[in-house]
């Protein structure tokens, strides 16, 4: 058994949920009544436009452990979930998703291997349900390249449903769309990190906020992971070998293709080859730019929130019992 002597707070982003809120409410509320009374739910709105918002400030009427944050906007899960974190008091931290595909009956089993002295429990769905095959396959795929990418032996990153020690959230920054791989970047600032097999269900109501297209985002994602876990610290490395290549190349390669220019009158197969060479060549110089140019805004975006210790999203009212502040 979970033996408590920490204080939890529960973090669930919510965008157009409004079927899902009052059942999940119920799950969350048996689970963690039948623990102790030391817990806290906090509901982040994340710009939704469903009635969701309603039915959050329902809750928080009714049942003093709720309080809800309403974001101005949709700023996104990663935004939505520094916003809950913000507003926490809790020792330990539980993320879950408000569509019921996580279970929170789960939730007392991940607190248990917490005890065992691990700053960080992540949630295992090793039985999808409500996915389609092509979308199994490809978080498969996504998860496998994050594991490799960040060093741990992960099955699930992109399992929401997870429990933190509070103090992994001093040592990882929230923005972006960083939540797909939180633990990846808690392990790569030293966290310890188990993972637990968990219930995943169809969704109830609704429908998934998220689409195939996610995987291209994901990809763009592992390659910042990587960076971050190889040349954080050393970036010349990643941009400056690349540079010097490519620089040499083109200093190899300019007689020759001056020799194409002059050829070009005399010979139909020049007067295409030249053209058709340099946009190559262009075109690999402003593909291996581009990814510099991002991996450098990625760097000055972290250094901005860092250093001025701004936060990705702007609270527009807090709800806790019948008590509502308006900040915006």
């Amino acid at each position: 058994m979970f033996k408590q002597a920490s204080s939890l707070s529960l973090v669930i982003p919510v965008h157009n949920e409004m079927g899902n809120l009052m059942l999940l409410h119920r799950r969350i509320r048996d689970v963690m009544s039948s623990m102790n009374d030391r817990y806290e739910v906090i509901y982040v709105d994340d710009g939704s436009t469903d009635g969701s918002f309603s039915v959050l400030e329902q809750l928080a009427a009714t049942d003093l452990h709720v309080k809800v944050v309403g974001l101005s906007r949709n700023f996104g899960q990663t935004a939505a979930l520094a916003a809950g974190v913000a507003h926490s008091r809790g020792e330990v931290l539980i993320l879950l998703d408000a569509d019921l595909q996580n279970d929170p009956a789960d939730i007392p089993r991940l607190l248990v291997k917490l005890e065992e002295g691990y700053d960080l429990v992540s949630g295992w769905r090793r039985k999808r349900q409500g996915d389609g095959w092509l979308r199994c396959l490809l978080s498969r795929l996504a998860n496998f390249l994050a594991a490799r990418a960040a060093g741990i032996p992960i099955h699930d990153l992109g399992c929401t449903l997870k429990v933190y020690r509070r103090a992994v959230f001093a040592h990882v920054p929230l923005y972006g769309e960083m939540h797909r791989f939180l633990a990846a970047y808690a392990a790569l600032a030293g966290a310890r990190i188990a993972e637990v097999e968990v219930r995943h269900h169809p969704r109830y109501a609704g429908r998934s906020h998220y689409g195939l297209d996610r995987t291209l985002r994901v990809l763009l994602d592992l390659l910042l992971l990587k960076f971050y876990r190889s040349f954080a610290t050393r970036p010349q490395q990643l941009l400056g070998l690349p540079g010097l290549l490519a620089l040499a190349l083109g200093v190899a390669f300019l007689p020759l293709v001056l020799i194409l220019v002059l050829l070009a009158g005399r010979s139909r197969v020049a007067s295409w080859s030249g053209p058709l060479f340099l946009g190559v060549l262009g075109a690999c110089c402003f593909g291996l730019l581009s990814l510099q140019l991002g991996v450098l805004a990625e760097m000055l975006m972290r250094t901005y929130y860092e250093s001025q210790n701004k936060q990705p999203y702007v609270v527009r009212c807090l709800v806790s019992g019948t008590e509502r502040c308006e900040c915006w």
